[in-house]
């Protein structure tokens, strides 16, 4: 088979988004051992990639709907669940009762983030793009899970219950009614 036949599971598209995944469980792994700044490169790639994905389908007609959902788990790992480690292990300097706290909090962010995919995905047909997303799409909620976690290491807002608190936030958007246009 063909990387650019539809019907191959392994077309060029969905390449691309098995290497967005391959950049999540690399992130993961980076992340266990304290070294952020790499598993911020690779989720930095893990982005491109995801971008790509889209265009390759769409330019070489590929959209599928094994693809749809092969996206919305590279998502899922990719844009909730490793900015959620990422932050919740920059923020380990705090007590036990924080830890759990904060660890509460991040569940919640990552349940919202699936459930903003699975939302996402009853109502998408594959190949189409709206104007809108409704709620914040969860790579922008990602990019603000970043910019939190370097608010945090330089110390520009120091208190992890004050992050916390935006996590929270960001996770009520996931799933809004907030209209954010389609790049």
């Amino acid at each position: 088979m063909s990387l650019l036949e539809k019907e191959n599971r392994y077309n060029l598209a969905n390449l691309i988004t098995f290497a967005n995944i391959a950049c999540g469980v690399l992130a993961l792994y980076f992340i266990g051992k304290g070294e952020f700044t790499v598993a911020i490169i690779l989720a930095w790639i893990a982005g491109g990639l995801d971008i790509a994905d889209g265009k390759v389908a769409r330019k070489f007609g590929l959209s599928t709907e094994f693809g749809v959902q092969l996206d919305s788990f590279a998502d899922f790992l990719s844009f909730v669940i490793m900015p959620s480690f990422l932050l919740f292990y920059a923020l380990q300097k705090s007590s036990t009762v924080q830890e759990i706290v904060l660890g509460m909090i991040f569940i919640f962010y990552i349940i919202s983030g699936l459930r903003r995919l699975v939302e996402f995905n009853l109502k998408v047909d594959a190949g189409s793009v709206e104007k809108y997303f409704e709620g914040v799409p969860t790579p922008l909620g990602a990019i603000l899970l970043w910019l939190l976690y370097l608010l945090y290491v330089y110390g520009i807002v120091a208190n992890p219950w004050i992050i916390g608190l935006l996590v929270l936030g960001i996770a009520w958007s996931l799933n809004s009614k907030l209209k954010i246009p389609h790049p």
